[in-house]
């Protein structure tokens, strides 16, 4: 099929479980299971439905006739109608009860959101798995001191570890967000036309009660507790929006991360996973590009861009329903769940074979770590009876000129040695290195580190321990 179109979301970023939950297969099953629930909930409210038209629906539940379905469809230019007619044709004898009082919505809203939560659940069951690898990464390096920074200038030193903190604490927030949508997933339920269930209400002879309660065993049937109280034909559009923006968010949390594994990478400190045979450009063999990180950004570029979508499908629905939100969703949504499980898988091979350089992270800190351990040297100056102002100037003095130094002549930052030879301070080099020590500089990081996993991320991996395991391949 190379002479034709073929999306790169499938062919090399999405996983095969993701395509699946998109496939036609599970759109299409989906509807005879919602046909199935439909005729079982109203045989159960006392309509004449036998228990033989139900038993040939399921016996048909799965091998969909997509050849008679096609074929109809050309002929009557309607989707849902040429799937009832095709089920029709495999299940004689429940011919006339498939689809009894709905509307085409019934079908496609509620399996657009069964599809949803699925894909909902596949998309957390992944941040889990990142979730565990930045802890392990994140505990092993908790002490290890390196350079933070500020408007990417050098500040105040942090530890590796405690940089992972912060990447995991965005997922953390995704996984929160998406537990919300999960814990409180509605189905449209069975509404009618406009969605006053006027349909219901004939074929029940006017009992509400009955109608109401079709409501519920649909949603029963198919493993939930809550439906839309109120719709039109369709389910608010807005609830797209909704979903889509939990999607926004993991793409906001996995490109941040890209950008500063991209960054370290330049600074020699850490590098993504590089396999043995794999170039990393056509033109400079020697190079290491970090493509994985980048292939993440441009993922979540598109996620963030494709979340418009729902926003103007939802603003844009006139009264109980239109139909320019169809081609549109469809398009849409699937393809924002399949370039964040792209994005995912990423994130998890990568943040699963992130390569730290312990020498070059040292060096990186060594440099700056003069000039940030000044107000130490000046206090402990002060301490043995020397002048704050004046050691304050002094000390402006000489790191203004061990800048000089650094940044015109190329050479090492000499700002201890310049400290260690002025009287006004009275201290040995010996005695400015001991204030020196990296681990002096953290604060509070290795234990803020050991905090946040212990007290947010562990109960997470204890509840979700059977979602654990998972590895990623990267296809190209």
């Amino acid at each position: 099929m190379n002479e034709y179109y073929q999306s790169p979301l499938s062919q090399r970023y999405a996983s095969k479980e993701m395509q699946a939950l998109f496939s036609n297969d599970k759109k299409f099953t989906t509807w005879r299971r919602l046909w199935i629930a439909l005729a079982e909930s109203e045989k159960e409210l006392g309509l004449d439905i036998t228990e033989e038209q139900i038993e040939e629906l399921k016996a048909h539940a799965l091998d969909i006739n997509y050849d008679v379905a096609k074929a109809r469809e050309k002929e009557v230019r309607h989707d849902v109608m040429s799937h009832v007619y095709a089920y029709g044709v495999q299940c004689p004898k429940a011919k006339g009860i498939i689809h009894l009082g709905a509307t085409s919505c019934y079908v496609g809203d509620n399996t657009d959101l069964i599809i949803m939560h699925e894909a909902l659940e596949l998309v957390q069951k992944k941040i889990v798995n990142v979730l565990e690898k930045l802890e392990e990464f994140a505990l092993k390096y908790k002490d290890m001191p390196c350079l933070a920074f500020t408007h990417f200038q050098p500040a105040q030193p942090t530890t590796v570890g405690k940089r992972a903190s912060l990447w995991a604490q965005d997922l953390y927030m995704d996984y929160i967000e998406i537990q919300h949508l999960l814990d409180n997933k509605k189905l449209l339920g069975c509404k009618g036309t406009t969605g006053t269930q006027a349909s219901f209400m004939e074929l029940f002879e006017g009992d509400t009660d009955k109608v109401k309660a079709l409501d519920k065993k649909i949603c029963e049937k198919l493993g939930y507790d809550q439906y839309f109280a109120v719709s039109g034909q369709t389910y608010t559009r807005k609830y797209d929006t909704q979903v889509l923006q939990v999607l926004v968010q993991i793409a906001q949390s996995a490109h941040k991360f890209s950008n500063d594994i991209r960054l370290l990478q330049h600074m020699k400190e850490i590098e993504e996973p590089f396999e043995k045979s794999q170039i990393g450009s056509s033109a400079m063999a020697y190079k290491r590009n970090p493509m994985r990180s980048e292939r993440m950004a441009a993922l979540a570029n598109y996620i963030i861009a494709d979340s418009i979508n729902p926003a103007i499908t939802a603003s844009t629905q006139w009264f109980e329903r239109t139909l320019d939100d169809s081609a549109n969703k469809r398009i849409s949504i699937a393809e924002a769940f399949l370039a964040t499980d792209g994005l995912l898988d990423l994130y998890l091979n990568v943040s699963d074979g992130l390569v730290v350089y312990p020498k070059v992270v040292e060096a990186n800190l060594l440099k700056e770590l003069p000039f940030m351990a000044t107000e130490n040297i000046m206090m402990d100056a002060v301490k043995a009876g020397g002048d704050r102002q004046e050691l304050h100037e002094l000390i402006r003095q000489h790191s203004m000129a061990a800048g000089r130094v650094v940044k015109e002549e190329g050479k090492p930052n000499d700002l201890i040695d310049r400290i260690a030879q002025d009287p006004k301070f009275g201290m040995t080099k010996e005695k400015i290195l001991s204030i020196m020590k990296p681990e002096n500089f953290v604060g509070r990081s290795v234990q803020q580190t050991e905090e946040f996993f212990k007290e947010f991320i562990d109960p997470i991996l204890a509840k979700e321990k059977d979602a654990l395991g998972m590895h990623a391949a990267i296809n190209v």
